[in-house]
């Protein structure tokens, strides 16, 4: 059947369409489009006016150690964030997916991060893993481990990440339950009849089902871990120690706010929206097909 919306003329869709177009307009092609111009400009030694450069900040931050050094580490960061997001959350999906008592407490309890603001994520694990005041950090070095994340740029990295998966946990786990919970129930019993069991019965029959999903979740966690964690690696590091823990996102905020080199901060913002989506394109366009088939 046919349910199609028929117009009979043009004034209602674009009426209907005006307040989407407006707040895109005013919340990402105005944004974008500043950038993009002040990318192309620099200020003088005085601070006093504009200089039109073309791409001399772009041809700058190309050739800067200290910004290639930030995209390998947002690189790994974004890698590791989405790993740890996305596979927890589909354990947890799978087991509040089973007929226990008590799950639909489970799972709202499992759902509950996600309500929390990045900053808070931040204190939380500060109350936790810091050397002199968490609980955890404390345990550690009076156990003989040299816990100091604000010395250690491996730990501070393993710190943010691990704070960065723990709030995007409940984000994933909602959609893999739900992609868990369409699965019709008879092709599940049809492959526990023909022997399907466990790792293999998931392997072969429920993850492939849920690859659509998986492939949605994906995209998202990357955009959030390039974007969405700035409020929680400012809170947790500010990128420190050192550089050990900035990403191109707490880069563009500290060379553009703190610095005050708008042109190079724009120039970064306008690589990290392009990369963004470039990512997402070659996503869609090559694991959407394998989703497909």
């Amino acid at each position: 059947m046919d349910r199609r919306t028929v117009f009979n003329g043009r004034l209602l869709p674009a009426v209907l369409l005006l307040p989407q177009l407006i707040l895109t307009f005013f919340f990402f092609y105005w944004p974008a489009g500043n950038a993009v111009w002040s990318s192309l400009l620099s200020q003088d030694a005085f601070g006093q006016g504009w200089v039109f450069v073309g791409i001399d900040n772009f041809v700058d931050l190309f050739t800067d150690p200290l910004y290639l050094e930030s995209v390998v580490r947002t690189v790994l960061f974004c890698a590791a964030v989405s790993a740890l997001a996305m596979s927890i959350a589909l354990g947890l999906a799978v087991f509040a997916d089973r007929s226990i008592r008590g799950r639909a407490v489970y799972r709202t309890l499992l759902i509950w991060p996600y309500a929390i603001a990045p900053a808070m994520s931040a204190v939380l694990f500060l109350f936790v893993l810091n050397p002199r005041v968490g609980l955890l950090g404390r345990w550690l070095n009076r156990h003989g481990i040299d816990w100091d994340y604000t010395l250690n740029g491996g730990q501070a990295l393993l710190m943010v990440v691990s704070a960065s998966a723990w709030k995007q946990v409940s984000y994933n786990f909602i959609f893999f339950l739900a992609g868990l919970q369409s699965i019709p129930r008879a092709v599940i019993e049809a492959a526990r009849m023909d022997g399907a069991k466990g790792w293999r019965r998931f392997r072969t029959i429920t993850f492939p089902l849920i690859a659509p999903t998986t492939f949605f979740l994906l995209v998202v966690n990357v955009v959030y871990a390039a974007f969405d964690t700035f409020g929680t690696i400012y809170a947790l590091t500010q990128g420190g120690p050192g550089k050990d823990t900035e990403t191109l996102v707490l880069k563009v905020f500290r060379d553009g706010v703190i610095n005050q080199d708008i042109g190079s901060s724009s120039a970064q913002s306008v690589v990290l929206m392009f990369g963004v989506i470039a990512i997402t394109a070659v996503q869609f366009r090559f694991m959407g097909r394998r989703t497909v088939s």
